[in-house]
């Protein structure tokens, strides 16, 4: 998978790509990084790339003009290959594990990182393919949604993780909360592990595993639980 990063700051986005998973990938050459530095495409003296919104308002709007030469060159580079163009921004539809899996199968990935209180539309609609949010919350650019939404993308790509049933097991891969977790020692300041953890019977262990997951999503995220009981209705009727 080859990824690009469309950002007028990349030292951020360059410190978080050397740690971690997203670091061991690319040593692994399952993934190569590419940071544009929007800067470099600015106008003038300065470099710029913002400027005051036509009708008024505060704050200040991503120019076009340097996005779109920091594009036209994103494009020589890929040429005609299928690509998929991510703008996080809380307009866009809400992220999630089933888009991380569609998305971990793309072979070409570029990440526009917006900053201020936006970017001028008309690059949006000229090169975004896929809106996203990460919350009903606002950060101040898209450079930590963009690593955010990469880490959950690149840990899917077969081989990047040491274990790939590890990912499997995580919560929403299975459209319920992951269960609690347990290691050594086996009390801890007076509390102790389940029982069943340790009895060595892994049907009961996996019984009881379930019925955690379902236990925390009842309980922390109903609208995930509603959603899985009606399809788990739905399932047990066809049968």
């Amino acid at each position: 998978m080859k990824i690009y990063f469309v950002t007028p700051f990349p030292q951020l986005v360059k410190s978080v790509l050397g740690e971690s998973i997203l670091r061991r990938a690319e040593e692994k050459k399952l993934v190569s990084y590419n940071i544009v530095d929007l800067r470099q495409f600015g106008e003038g003296k300065y470099c710029q790339i913002d400027d005051y919104p036509f009708g008024g308002g505060t704050g200040m709007v991503m120019m076009p003009e340097p996005l779109f030469k920091a594009m036209d060159w994103v494009c020589e580079q890929i040429g005609d290959e299928e690509k998929r163009v991510i703008f996080p921004t809380p307009q866009g539809e809400k992220y999630t594990q089933d888009t991380a899996r569609e998305l971990s199968q793309c072979e070409y990935l570029v990440f526009i990182c917006g900053h201020y209180k936006g970017v001028d539309e008309r690059v949006i609609e000229t090169h975004v393919s896929d809106e996203y949010s990460i919350g009903d919350y606002v950060v101040t650019g898209g450079e930590i949604p963009s690593m955010v939404i990469l880490d959950s993308i690149v840990r899917l790509i077969p081989g990047v993780l040491g274990d790939e049933e590890s990912a499997r097991t995580d919560s929403f891969f299975h459209k319920l909360l992951d269960h609690p977790h347990y290691t050594r020692p086996k009390v801890v300041r007076g509390m102790e592990v389940p029982d069943v953890l340790l009895s060595g019977h892994h049907a009961k262990i996996d019984e009881w595993r379930q019925a955690q997951r379902e236990k925390r999503t009842h309980e922390r995220r109903p609208d995930i639980w509603e959603k899985y009981n009606k399809e788990k209705i739905e399932m047990e009727n066809e049968l």
